[in-house]
């Protein structure tokens, strides 16, 4: 039941969402052609806060893990841009960082991977190792064999685990998410892609969203108001 009700505002969110995205043309000329727009002495840039829903070829992805932030930057000269130089502020006290593309995918196409994925970390001799999955299970008497039980570790995204049955004809997942982010590189002509930030609460607890710019010294941070 409860997973029948998680598709289902999934969906409902989807909709919502493909409805209002389409509402603007597929190709913004400009940084004004988007619902937030700023001028930065080197670009302008324009943003959607698409809230879970990821853009792709012909559907909406959602990554209910994720904010998505769609950035449109349109250089005055050529840039270094960097999904890194961007991070999201959440109701004026919680900086969230991007995540890459790779972890959006995963997510979404193993919904319970992280789910499942207990991380531990050990610390020793000052040194600290990190351990992912369950303990393996330990023999408590003789001739107890628990421990050659196999561990049952949730399996990483393996590379030939894009293809979607459901959508023959489409992209890989992974394809499709990394060809919706933000490209990483120099830029001297507009280009947009989206941000991904890893966020675990409700949405309805977001009272207040920024995207904050940090091109590096010594050009200052810039704060842009989202929500």
């Amino acid at each position: 039941m409860y997973t029948q009700v998680v598709i289902a505002r999934a969906a409902v969110l989807a909709i919502i969402s493909a409805t209002l995205y389409a509402q603007n043309p597929a190709s913004r000329a400009k940084a004004t052609d988007y619902p937030v727009h700023v001028t930065l002495p080197n670009m302008e840039i324009g943003l959607e806060y698409l809230v879970h829903s990821i853009p792709g070829d012909d559907r909406f992805y959602i990554a209910k893990d994720y904010l998505v932030v769609e950035l449109a930057a349109f250089p005055k000269d050529a840039i270094a841009l960097s999904p890194s130089k961007f991070t999201l502020l959440v109701n004026g006290k919680n900086i969230l960082y991007t995540a890459s593309p790779g972890m959006v995918a995963a997510s979404i196409k193993y919904p319970d991977w992280e789910q499942h994925r207990q991380l531990t970390t050990e610390a020793g001799n000052g040194n600290a190792s990190v351990v992912f999955g369950a303990p393996r299970p330990v023999g408590r008497f003789p001739g107890d064999n628990r421990d050659n039980v196999p561990m049952n570790i949730p399996r990483p995204p393996q590379p030939d685990d894009g293809k979607d049955l459901d959508h023959p004809h489409e992209r890989p997942i992974e394809e499709a998410i990394a060809n919706a982010a933000l490209p990483e590189g120099r830029a001297a002509k507009p280009v947009k892609g989206c941000l991904f930030f890893s966020f675990s609460g409700k949405t309805k607890s977001i009272k207040s969203l920024a995207l904050i710019y940090d091109p590096g010294d010594p050009a200052p941070k810039s704060t842009i108001p989202i929500l």
